[in-house]
Formats: C-alpha cells, structure tokens, sequence
C-alpha cells in the first residue's frame, strides 16, 4: 500500500509533538535530583544531560529502537494507522499524567501505545512476546 506525502508529513508532525511532550514530560526527571541536592547547577546539569543524552547511542547502540521498531508487535502489520494510533495514545497518556501529576514514562507510553494499535489491529498473535516481557 503507498501512502500520500501528506500523511507521511502529517505522521512526522504527530510524531515531532510526541517528542516535544516527551522533553516537557520527561526532561526534568534526569536533572532533579543532582540539582535540587546542589551538586551542580541547573546549567551545567541540562548541559550533562544533553551532551550524554546525545551520544548515548554510541555506547548503547540501537537496541531500543531496534526494539520500538521491531520487537514489540509484529513488522508486517505496522502501517500509517498504527503509528498514527500509537503516537496518540502516547501523546493523550502524557497530557492525562501531566495534567494530573501522575509520575510516568514517555518512552512506556509509547510502547503501550504501540501495543494497543497494534492488538487493535491484528489481535494479541502479533505481539512479540520478548519485547512485550
């Protein structure tokens, strides 16, 4: 199936708002400990935590988003609905913890997300059950 333009550069919009929620969300919740303590100040804390943030891949590698990618539902029945169901209900689930301040992770919002569109699209059979446990 071939998708529009459009929807792909809809789906980047989607996917780029998920992102910035998950800084708004998330963000604070590496640097809040070192300088509500004073170990360090809040510049140099965001600037750790970007710098390590950004090279992270290079010790990690891709495994996490090998797994995001690959290793939760099955491959062949991910399209532009299932990403698109995937990334609003990340999306509505942050908004939801925030508003309501509820401690929560972006990144498991996602992969709930991922598994909710992706059994309301094939079943529970296409879930790949060693990235789900």
């Amino acid at each position: 199936m071939s998708i529009s333009f459009e929807i792909v550069v809809f789906l980047i919009l989607v996917a780029l708002a998920f992102d910035f929620l998950n800084g708004f969300h998330d963000a604070a919740n590496s640097i809040a400990t070192i300088v509500s303590t004073g170990a360090m100040s809040p510049h140099w804390a965001v600037a750790w935590a970007a710098f390590f943030n950004f090279i992270a891949f290079l010790v990690f590698g891709f495994a996490v988003a090998t797994t995001i990618g690959k290793g939760i539902v099955d491959p062949a029945i991910v399209d532009h609905y299932v990403v698109f169901g995937a990334l609003c209900g990340a999306i509505s689930w942050n908004l939801i913890t925030w508003y309501y301040g509820i401690p929560s992770s972006s990144s498991h919002a996602l992969v709930g997300g991922i598994i909710g569109a992706g059994v309301a699209k094939a079943g529970v059979g296409k879930l790949v059950a060693g990235g789900v446990l």
